[in-house]
């Protein structure tokens, strides 16, 4: 048996030549996540060290929080994090990197990073779309709901000439693209002002008057323009559009309001580039207009403190006429001081927007904008509207309305309009911060981690694919070409992570496309950030092995009172002729109780043959050449074995299981060739090696003092998996179980050789259906979905960047390389990453990952994502820019580690204390405004509720009834699952589905999806005469009050009346009424781009299954935890000490 390294295996010697610089920092050839993660901020103390010198100035942060505090990190630093700032150096910067850019015009001020002038600028297009920062009209919100080609904005030399597709934006969104900010140092003697965003950053020169530009944007002089990128032209941030000339008009709470309709109405969101201006030291024009706006804001200030004095809440406008809210029938309802707010969003017209409601302006904007200012001065120029959204200050405990319209879409990085077209998508990779701060000290005074959410091998309607003799990479970092690396000239390109000039191949030259010659920069490697090379033998350590599938059996008779072995029968009898793979393909099959059973399953054979192994302290392989069988040829024999096998074993009595001796066969029958092992459990390991022994105390599913056993039992399971890594193999395990069967030991076969886990607790054929159905689905989205075998994955970065942790199911081969026996389209990974050196000589991050894997048709691929972002120097920008959602999910990989190495309370302490971090920092640095409450950025506005609702998932919850199997479960699910999953099952989508209107609607493929609003988490929004829709990822709830309508339970359920409803309702029934087919239409809508169809289940009032819903209402109080009001004033009692 071979050691659990298996370095002999170590692809990276043809995978990469050179070593990664940038790569990492974890000790080589270690066994797994849990021995080479460092620490979950790097080690020189993420929070706390001093802040370098900023152009603005702060007020000193608070860096000495409590004493009791548990951060998220390993004991190993927790010592030094958090520390009086003398504690902390910020990290040494080493001998800065060439200019990326030597190209630029010699009259560029001195600062390196006007090299690319739209970077510096805050980012952050979309968060307009969702606070009613402009006022829409209905025809255009109608005209936007397909997606349309249309053509790109006339503009000066150089402008992009094909059509960019516009999708539909949600109501309130810019029709005019991002308005980027013009940064800038103040003038000496200006004292600069602060406001959610530093004032004095924008510039407030005006555009030569000659030149028609629409407000807010400004004209970069042609001294200022950077060099080529991709060959796009020098002239890349000029292109503003002077076709799309709207006048735009400011409301008193400085909206903007379009006075453009028809086909001004179509302008796709990044339809018109944005222009911008660095200006260096001394160049401002505008000292007087600051001094202005330092005035009118004390003024407007003033004025609004007293208007908030004196507010009144309006009464429900959307309520009337319907059955009165929980909080009538003894549910739990809001804290009366909490009792603010409309109870729920009925109307989808666009005037009843979260913000947009005249008689809520007074306090939901508790401070005038930047927009008031620029509107008052008549307009100042640079002045970005959507990043002043996203840094508005919202004082979390006066306003409720929290929720977008919509669902949260990832932030949009702020680049110009050619570099975002050209972006990764955020669906494949996404990065806590779409802004990366300068320094480590930036980062760390943030109090935000800075980290990749990355789902690689997802499923893509469109994936070019290259077949070339020559990979193009760098010769020193081995990055491959992509979007972002600078040509020189048609000879030479640098590279965008490690600045090195490399030469163009002559085959570059050619471009297979246009059958062009000469045109490298128009390759689809340097048009499209996620590619598909077909690899050459230099990327292969053998040929590429067939696709193998061994599928290995619990026969035992739990096992068969459980009942899924037909059914897994029947499915696979079904999809054998789907399963991934070619002519090569091989299967075989493996069954165990208390004995291991081999079928022999050989071609010319009358029927299969089983071999028993009795001996399971020292199991042998009877037969090499016979058990794994290519299917084409044995599909007979295969087909034969699936219809007799569940009536082989209907009468067995055997209870105990041998599962570890049985997976010990399967690594010896699958070593020579790897592939994926399928493992199907439903009990406790009880025989040979690998036995468990049932540690949980089901006393102790409700402590609030701590969870015992979250780790391992054994590392029998842990060392088998990386001795199958080490031989290509992947293991999937699916535990059925009614029983505790340890989890916690049986996972580590899946995690430690990139394998998935599916769990199906009180899993039985009959007394359980809504469990059956689920496993039929995820059974059938299994055998037919892609797969990729003997896979590595790399990870780099822009030179001053590394990675220190990684979150997955994999086995880190070296520092910054990742062993993947199986890829799956369902599984995603995370990583952390520090600042190791000043990004100051760069305007641009970048990442990229490389997945080297072998298609099940036998073909070896490359596939490669490339994302840019920009690098900014201000405090304001790096909130501006914030990812609330990916910045959740990495905190909830960081925790589940923290619970498993420390403790369960020390995870969630560390949790809270990072809402306490992220409102004391914002507070100190930032919001100048010394108000009491609770005061975020409005980019990171929801990240209080999410948080709440982490602390009441099953991975994390305390107090609450929790089956360990259950919590491990979920424990592994936030590691494996993709951002949107993950969001879903951690803060559920809520609709309402009995009053939906046509207003706003899509209208797709001849069908109308209707778009209700999203609703708060509550019992409150709920009310008795209405049919509610929870979107929790996997499942769906549908929840129906006692006084629904009958038109709708007939409609839509196809039931009389109320009383009628079945009580275990699973499916909506297609019925040709216009109500039906509209919550179909939606549910389909909902239910498309996921991998594994999701359950739906009929919850009626009265019953018992309600409080399953109840329990996704995060916001309300439940038997053990806080509501989300408790929730913000112990953040508010935490920040006092």
């Amino acid at each position: 048996m071979s050691s659990p390294g298996f370095t002999n295996l170590n692809s990276s010697v043809s995978y990469s030549q050179n070593s990664t610089p940038n790569g990492g920092a974890a000790p080589p050839f270690q066994n797994g996540p849990a021995q080479t993660y460092q620490s979950m901020y790097p080690p020189t103390g993420c929070y706390g060290a001093p802040p370098q010198q900023q152009s603005y100035p702060t007020i000193p942060a608070h860096s000495t929080p409590a004493p009791h505090k548990a951060p998220i990190t390993n004991s190993a630093h927790s010592a030094n994090y958090y520390q009086t700032p003398s504690q902390y150096s910020a990290p040494s910067s080493s001998v800065p990197p060439s200019q990326p850019h030597p190209t630029l015009h010699s009259s560029v001020p001195p600062p390196s990073n006007a090299q690319y002038n739209q970077q510096q600028h805050p980012p952050y297009a979309t968060p307009g779309s969702y606070y009613g920062q402009q006022s829409y009209h209905s025809q255009q919100q109608q005209q936007q709901q397909q997606p349309n080609l249309v053509p790109a904005p006339a503009g000066g030399p150089g402008a992009p000439l094909y059509p960019i597709v516009s999708y539909p934006s949600a109501p309130g969104s810019s029709q005019y693209g991002t308005l980027s900010s013009s940064q800038s140092t103040s003038a000496p003697g200006v004292p600069p002002t602060q406001m959610g965003a530093p004032l004095h950053q924008y510039s407030t020169s005006r555009p030569a008057p000659t030149t028609a530009v629409q407000p807010g944007y400004s004209v970069a002089p042609t001294s200022q323009l950077g060099p080529t990128v991709n060959g796009q032209g020098s002239t890349v941030h000029q292109h503003y559009d002077q076709s799309h000339q709207a006048s735009l008009s400011y409301d008193s709470y400085g909206r903007v309001t379009h006075s453009s309709g028809g086909a001004d109405a179509d302008r796709p969101p990044s339809g018109t580039p944005s222009t911008s201006v660095h200006s260096s030291p001394g160049h401002h024009q505008g000292n007087t207009e600051i001094i202005i706006c330092i005035i009118l804001f004390k003024t407007l200030t003033k004025t609004h403190k007293k208007i908030n004095q004196n507010y009144s809440m309006p009464p429900s406008n959307d309520m009337t006429n319907q059955a009165a809210p929980y909080g009538s029938y003894g549910y739990p309802s809001m804290e009366p001081a909490y009792q603010q707010g409309p109870a729920s969003h009925t109307d989808s017209s666009p005037s009843h927007d979260l913000y947009s409601q005249s008689s809520y302006q007074q306090y939901s904007q508790p401070f005038p904008n930047l927009s008031q200012l620029s509107a008052a001065l008549g307009g100042l120029s640079g002045v970005p509207e959507l990043e002043v959204e996203a840094l508005r200050p919202v004082n979390l405990l006066q306003e409720r309305n929290l929720l977008p319209p919509r669902p949260l879409e990832a932030p949009e990085p702020n680049l110009s309009p050619d570099l975002k077209k050209v972006n990764c998508s955020p669906h494949t990779f996404r990065c806590t911060l779409t802004s990366i701060p300068q320094t480590q000290a930036l980062l760390n005074k943030a109090r935000l981690p800075l980290g990749l959410l990355l789902h690689p091998f997802r499923d893509l309607q469109q994936l070019p694919v290259i077949t070339s003799n020559t990979i193009v990479r760098c010769r020193s970092c081995r990055t491959y070409i992509n979007p972002f690396v600078t040509f020189l000239d048609q000879r030479r390109w640098k590279c965008n992570l490690c600045y090195r000039v490399n030469d163009v191949p002559d085959e570059f030259m050619y471009n297979p496309v246009t059958r062009s010659y000469g045109e490298p920069h128009k390759r689809p490697e340097v048009q499209n950030s996620t590619v598909e090379f077909i690899a050459s033998s230099d990327y292969m350590l053998r040929p590429p092995q067939p696709a193998a599938y061994l599928f290995v059996l619990d026969v035992s008779h739990n096992a068969v009172e459980a009942g899924y072995l037909k059914y897994f029968c029947e499915l696979l009898l079904d999809n054998l002729d789907k399963l991934p793979g070619d002519t090569r393909t091989r299967v075989g099959f493996l069954t165990f109780d208390n004995t291991i059973h081999f079928y022999n399953l050989q071609e010319g054979l009358s029927q299969p043959q089983m071999l028993v192994v009795s001996d399971i302290d020292d199991v042998f392989i009877p037969s090499h050449d016979s058990l794994m069988v290519n299917l084409k040829e044995s599909k007979e024999l295969v087909k034969d074995l699936l219809t007799s096998l569940p009536a082989m074993f209907s009468q067995s009595r055997e209870t105990h299981s041998a599962l570890g001796p049985a997976l010990q066969a399967a690594f010896k029958l699958m070593s020579p060739t790897g592939g994926r092992v399928t493992v199907f459990q439903t009990q406790l390991p009880t025989l040979g090696a690998g036995a468990l022994q049932s540690r949980e105390d089901p006393n102790q599913r409700s402590s609030t003092k701590g969870v015992q056993h979250l780790g391992p039992a054994t590392d029998f399971y842990k060392k088998l998996a990386l001795d199958c890594s080490g031989q290509q193999i992947g293991v999937d395990l699916f535990l059925l179980s009614s029983q505790y069967a340890d989890l916690a030991s049986l996972s580590c076969i899946s995690k430690y050789s990139a394998g998935s886990i599916f769990y199906y607790p009180s899993f039985h054929y009959i007394h359980n259906p809504a469990q059956l159905e689920k496993f039929q689905r995820d059974l059938e989205r299994y055998f037919t979905r892609k797969i990729g075998f003997e896979a590595v994955m790399r990870i780099r970065c822009t030179k001053g960047l590394s990675i220190h942790t990684f979150h997955g199911n994999f086995f880190v081969r070296s520092t910054d390389l990742l062993s993947l026996a199986n890829v799956n389209p369902d599984s995603a990974f995370a990583v952390q990453m520090s600042i190791e050196d000043s990004l100051a000589d760069s305007s641009l991050a970048c990442f990229q990952a490389a997945l080297l894997y072998t298609s099940s048709k036998g073909k070896r691929r490359i596939r490669v994502h490339t994302l840019c972002l920009p690098v900014v120097n201000q405090l304001s920008d790096v909130y501006a820019g914030a990812d609330v959602q990916a910045v959740t999910c990495l905190l909830a990989n960081m925790a589940i580690d923290r619970s498993i190495s420390s403790s369960l309370s020390d995870a969630r302490d560390a949790l809270v204390n990072a809402v306490v971090d992220l409102v004391s920092a914002y507070k100190s640095n930032v919001s100048n405004l010394q108000q009491s409450g609770l005061v975020v950025p409005a980019a990171m506005r929801l990240f209080p509720v999410y948080i709440l609702s982490l602390l009441k998932q099953k991975a994390l919850r305390t107090g609450t009834s929790t089956r360990l199997d259950e919590r491990v479960f979920a424990m592994c699910e936030f590691k494996t699952q993709p951002l949107q999953q993950l969001m879903r099952m951690v803060h559920p989508d809520l609709y309402r589905l009995d009053n939906m209107s046509d207003q706003g609607a899509l209208h797709l493929n001849d069908t109308v999806v209707p778009q209700p609003h999203l609703l708060h988490l509550s019992a409150e929004r709920l009310s008795r005469d209405g049919a509610f829709l929870m979107d929790c990822g996997y499942v769906f709830y549908l929840w129906i009050g006692k006084c629904c309508s009958e038109v709708f339970i007939r409609d839509v359920l196809g039931c009389p009346n109320y009383a009628s409803i079945p009580p275990n309702m699973s499916h909506i029934p297609e019925l040709e009424t216009p109500l039906s087919e509209r919550v179909r239409a939606f549910l389909d809508w909902l239910q498309d781009n996921r991998a594994f169809s999701s359950m739906i289940h009929i919850v009626k009032d009265d019953a018992s299954a309600k409080a399953t819903f109840f329990q996704h209402l995060v916001e309300d109080r439940s038997e053990s935890a806080s509501s989300y009001y408790e929730f913000l004033q112990h953040i508010q009692q935490q920040m006092s000490k």
